[in-house]
């Protein structure tokens, strides 16, 4: 029969689990992976495989009562540490999502809205499109492995059991201003160019009182608006390489790495 001692629950405890709740904490929140294009249940098999690969790798994890005070606190800051790196990344992908709005309100799109299959919710056709946009750019420059390395990484520089770090979570929430800079920033080329728009409408409503504005302006703005994103997109690489260094930078700050 096998018998198993206290301290060998506890080694295993620590050298498994606690490791598995920071991984699968941070999946659960991180774009792509955590969104609700995947189950719940197959994020937990993702999070149960990157750990059965990275535990051997990771420095030796401290031994700690499985049923003690001491193992809940942990779990806790495990918990804590891989939703402030799976947030982090959250802030990246929402600065295009938010960049797309912006524009579909300027361009008449506002009230065109559509489910977004990733967060559950309804929100404007451009901001959806922004949206795939950085997903597929994500993917194919390989940043998912960046995010990886930096949560291996974070193992030595945030080890388990070291130490809970506020000042952590208040650099995130005052990168929530950054949020806001970098879409407008984004897309600062195409209200400029749409305000433009709408101040000549406003030139000629007041030359030719006669002319029914609203019958030909709302179309014509939907058009310019398209033609003017459409123009854009010739930049977008240029900027998502801009904010992906900037955000996977401070995804490595806040991880110590």
């Amino acid at each position: 029969m096998l018998e198993l001692s206290d301290g060998q629950i506890g080694s295993w405890v620590g050298s498994f689990l606690l490791p598995l709740f920071r991984i699968a904490s941070m999946l659960m929140l991180m774009p792509i992976i955590g969104t609700q294009l995947v189950s719940a249940r197959v994020r937990l098999y993702f999070s149960l495989a990157i750990c059965v690969v990275l535990v051997p790798a990771l420095p030796e994890m401290p031994t700690v009562d499985a049923i003690s005070l001491q193992a809940l606190l942990w779990i806790a800051q495990e918990i804590l540490i891989g939703a402030m790196l799976g947030f982090t990344l959250q802030l990246f992908f929402q600065v295009f999502v938010i960049g797309g709005q912006i524009v579909a309100m300027q361009m008449g799109l506002g009230f065109a809205s559509m489910v977004d299959p990733a967060n559950g919710v309804s929100v404007p056709v451009i901001g959806q499109l922004f949206m795939i946009l950085v997903t597929l750019l994500f993917l194919a420059m390989n940043a998912h492995l960046v995010v990886f390395e930096v949560l291996a990484e974070s193992f030595v520089t945030l080890p388990v059991g070291g130490g809970f770090l506020v000042d952590n979570y208040w650099q995130v929430a005052n990168r929530l201003g950054w949020v806001i800079g970098a879409a407008l920033l984004l897309v600062l080329p195409a209200i400029t160019a749409l305000l433009v728009v709408n101040l000549a409408f406003g030139v000629m409503t007041r030359a030719a009182p006669q002319l029914n504005i609203f019958s030909i302006g709302f179309p014509l703005t939907l058009v310019l608006g398209m033609v003017i994103v459409w123009i854009g997109m010739a930049d977008i690489l240029a900027q998502y390489q801009v904010f992906a260094t900037e955000a996977l930078g401070f995804l490595r700050a806040m991880a110590g790495a």
